[in-house]
């Protein structure tokens, strides 16, 4: 019997009705204009944070704060020191994944929807994306970033020693848990919690494993949702950041 290859669809045809292309384009335009935007004023590395009338409001680009903990001075933007963390995280999740593989590389753009024609498919196993398989690393140093934000958002509370709240204080305290229920949501966590088992019910410990991951499991179940909002959160909190501090406005807040 002889096999006859099917030939290859032409790009984007598909039996869809609906607007399958609004997603890939909504994709491509907010991870676009956050990559940029995020580079552009890591480079620029000013107003990063309010320290007017004795508060301490970090962006979340530039935490931790590493020249102001281990004092030390670079010709270099030194947010990208720290924003590799954060940023590895994203880039090798598994949803983002698969968003940019479908915006930006269009295999396929959507489901049911012809992608464009490869010769050749190497997956994951060729430079850059090769460096997917680092996932789990970048989770346990962007975990170490998440303990910085939460330590800034709570420092941020304290105006010369005393106590007071406002309207940055709430940004960041929301950015900070989003972005912990991003990040604690991830499948690498997940698999820390629960992995590695053979069974879930056999011993008391595994037991308690068991329910910590179903715990976490309802994170991961909205991993998708998790990461747009926390993506949004970092950006609006930033630009909050810049401008108060650049004098655009002031920060209302009350000290008690």
């Amino acid at each position: 019997m002889t096999t006859v290859a099917t030939p290859p669809r032409r790009f984007g045809a598909t039996m869809r009705r609906d607007r399958w292309w609004v997603q890939p384009v909504l994709v491509v335009t907010s991870l676009t204009l956050f990559g940029v935007y995020t580079i552009i004023h890591a480079i620029v590395s000013k107003y990063y944070a309010i320290t007017a009338g004795g508060a301490h409001l970090q962006s979340p680009m530039f935490s931790p704060d590493l020249p102001g903990i281990i004092q030390f001075h670079t010709s270099l933007p030194w947010a990208f020191l720290v924003l590799w963390a954060p940023l590895g995280l994203r880039s090798t999740c598994y949803y983002y994944r698969k968003s940019y593989y479908r915006s930006f590389f269009l295999a396929p753009p959507s489901c049911a929807v012809a992608g464009v024609a490869r010769r050749k498919y190497t997956g994951e196993t060729k430079f850059p994306l090769v460096l997917n398989n680092m996932h789990r690393v970048f989770f346990y140093f962007a975990v170490i970033v998440i303990g910085f934000l939460w330590y800034d958002a709570i420092r941020g509370l304290f105006y010369h020693g005393s106590f007071g709240i406002g309207v940055g204080n709430a940004i960041m305290f929301i950015n900070v848990f989003c972005l912990s229920a991003f990040t604690f949501g991830c499948n690498s966590w997940r698999h820390l919690i629960g992995g590695k088992l053979n069974c879930f019910s056999c011993t008391p410990t595994a037991q308690t494993r068991h329910s910590a991951w179903k715990k976490v499991s309802i994170l991961n179940g909205h991993h998708m949702q998790w990461a747009w909002i926390s993506m949004f959160t970092v950006w609006g909190t930033d630009v909050y950041i810049w401008l108060v501090s650049s004098g655009a406005f002031s920060d209302p807040h009350h000290v008690f």
